[in-house]
């Protein structure tokens, strides 16, 4: 146990820290190398990884090109500017919408994709209206909230419930059903949360005289047009895939390709372009840090959390989910939501109580809000953030994640009762 802890934390050290630009899927590789050669993992267990998370990664590679050329079309542009007419310049007004969109994103297109392309766009256009700095600080705190708090409610939303979807053998339209009071709870508490906090930060009136027309920001109608039908398609893919029991890797790359290619036919992106700037280094990440986690299970913290979580089974059901959605968010908070739901994942089927895996999803996917390190999505947002010029400090933004994500996860949780 002693072994695998130390490699595991020094992973996720370098993970946070990328020393002289290191990046966090090399990180990931060489940790799980290390843990392969000291004997943590065996070629078995990576083996056993690599069947775990596959549909997962490229499920989550077809997300991200997909999203890219929307992106590239100026879909979530047009979107952004939309929301920002509908206030009517009302402040209060705007954060809401500006809510609701990212909650939308993060819905079809992933937390992730939501933190590497909707957070630049709102960026730009909050500088644009001449927005002070406290206002801008509670918007983009906010949008990075909403990103990870909505996205429960299908198994592309987040890769956490790609993986765990997968773990254990959930169809798309059963998952669907099962989160959609739970996340719509979770959207409505994090909306009325994050106002409480923030809305003395919210300026009452915004001009949005200068700002241009959302079909200004479409850069090919055609393919704008082409978009709408072209998601409704897709979704009902992933349907009729559930039925079949095809793998959600299938229409997520799959329709991702048949849409670069489409778009590339039309001449509204460069598809070598789009494929290279795709976050790789993800791939990596996800792979090598599983890896570095199953050498945890083999140690037995797998064990002992699955004790923990029948203990809390046999105080009745609202106690274990309540329980095990709080022990996977203070997990998540720790050591990062991509190796706790592996872990919770695994604990929870060696329990026997596979019910609680949702509340898993939703502790993993809610609970990486109190820290910096939580998830993937708030470090590529923190990331994207600080290219841009914007600087977020850990104290800043604990101040705010350990206040609002609390009551966000508990009202979520309800949800499942």
């Amino acid at each position: 146990m002693l072994l695998a802890s130390i490699l595991f934390l020094i992973t996720l050290i370098f993970v946070i820290w990328q020393p002289k630009g290191l990046q966090i899927g090399t990180t990931a590789i060489i940790g799980a190398v290390a843990a392969l050669l000291l004997g943590v993992v065996s070629l078995q267990d990576v083996w056993t990884v690599t069947g775990i998370v596959w549909d997962a990664t490229l499920a989550f590679i077809g997300i991200i090109l997909l999203s890219l050329v929307l992106d590239e079309i100026g879909f979530f542009e047009w979107a952004a500017l939309k929301m920002a007419k509908l206030s009517g310049g009302n402040g209060h007004l705007m954060f809401v919408y500006i809510l609701l969109l990212g909650a939308v994103v993060a819905a079809f297109f992933a937390n992730d994709g939501a933190a590497l392309i909707l957070t630049p766009i709102l960026l730009a256009k909050m500088k644009h209206l001449k927005m002070d700095p406290v206002a801008i600080f509670a918007f983009l705190m906010a949008g990075g909230f909403i990103g990870d708090s909505a996205s429960n409610p299908l198994v592309i939303s987040n890769l956490t419930n790609i993986v765990t979807a997968g773990y254990f053998d959930i169809g798309f339209w059963e998952y669907a059903k099962t989160m959609f009071l739970p996340n719509l709870l979770a959207i409505i508490a994090s909306i009325i949360v994050l106002w409480i906090y923030f809305r003395k930060s919210i300026p009452a009136r915004i001009d949005i005289q200068n700002l241009a027309t959302p079909e200004s920001a479409i850069k090919n109608m055609t393919m704008f047009k082409l978009s709408w039908f072209f998601l409704a398609l897709l979704m009902a893919g992933y349907f009729i895939g559930d039925i079949f029991d095809l793998p959600v890797s299938l229409f997520a790359l799959g329709g991702a390709l048949i849409f670069l290619a489409i778009a590339n036919h039309y001449k509204a992106t460069k598809p070598w372009m789009t494929i290279k700037t795709a976050p790789w280094q993800v791939v990596w990440f996800s792979i090598g840090l599983y890896i570095v986690v199953f050498g945890l299970k083999n140690a037995g913290l797998t064990d002992y959390l699955a004790e923990l979580i029948i203990t809390l089974k046999a105080e009745g059901d609202a106690v274990a989910v309540i329980g095990t959605g709080f022990l996977s968010a203070i997990l998540s908070s720790i050591m990062n939501n991509m190796p706790t739901i592996m872990i919770m994942d695994i604990a929870i089927a060696e329990a026997g109580h596979e019910a609680l895996a949702y509340a898993n999803i939703i502790g993993s996917n809610l609970g990486p809000k109190m820290t910096p390190i939580g998830s993937l999505a708030t470090l590529l947002w923190l990331h994207v953030l600080a290219k841009k010029g914007v600087k977020i400090t850990w104290g800043q933004y604990m101040k705010v994640g350990l206040v609002i994500t609390p009551p966000v996860l508990f009202v979520a949780l309800l949800g499942l009762l």
